[in-house]
């Protein structure tokens, strides 16, 4: 009888000890994804940090240098959003398997181009070998408002097979920008 009391203890810290690895790995999963930000938490955080490199400035960067640095990027981001009518509204990125010499890592981004909502969801393949890191896009999916024109739905499609996501952005400006003009151009015979 006190073999059978064992057993069930010992199959109850089996169990338990299953439970907290399950956890733990959903713990260490929640801690590396990403998650948006609105642009009032990020200004906050901006501030934040702006104030914490005012008492930490020896031996690094002044605090004016890096806000031109900032505000030379903010600049150069907002130009290209101008440029390109594209603007991410989120990202997340999660971590799926990670090794010493390779990281697979997923992404969503969700934004949009002039009036057309796009979302994209892609694995990011990063093998590293001794001098290079080369990173391949694999499991493409993107996913647009504009269902009703077949060209784009062909494109989308040959994108997604491809995963060639600067053709798919260079594209999709062009696009957006015609897709807007002929949009106000009926506009304004009705």
């Amino acid at each position: 009888m006190d073999n059978s009391i064992y057993k069930a203890y010992e199959d109850e810290i089996q169990s338990l000890e299953e439970e907290i690895k399950l956890l733990t790995e959903k713990y260490e999963d929640s801690q590396q994804e990403s998650t948006s930000f609105s642009d009032e938490q990020i200004l906050m955080s901006i501030k934040s940090l702006e104030t914490e490199f005012q008492g930490e400035s020896e031996g690094r960067e002044s605090p004016s240098d890096l806000k031109a640095q900032l505000e030379s990027l903010e600049r150069g981001l907002s130009f290209l959003m101008k440029f390109t009518g594209i603007q991410f509204t989120s990202h997340s990125k999660k971590t799926v398997e990670k090794t010493q010499n390779r990281t697979v890592q997923k992404h969503r981004l969700l934004g949009n181009c002039h009036s057309l909502s796009f979302q994209l969801e892609f694995q990011l393949l990063e093998i590293q070998n001794k001098e290079n890191v080369s990173a391949v896009i694999t499991d493409l999916s993107i996913i647009m408002e504009s269902g009703e024109d077949s060209d784009m739905s062909k494109f989308v499609s040959s994108t997604e097979e491809r995963g060639n996501l600067l053709a798919f952005f260079r594209s999709l400006s062009c696009y957006a920008e015609w897709y807007e003009h002929r949009r106000s151009t009926f506009l304004h015979f009705k």
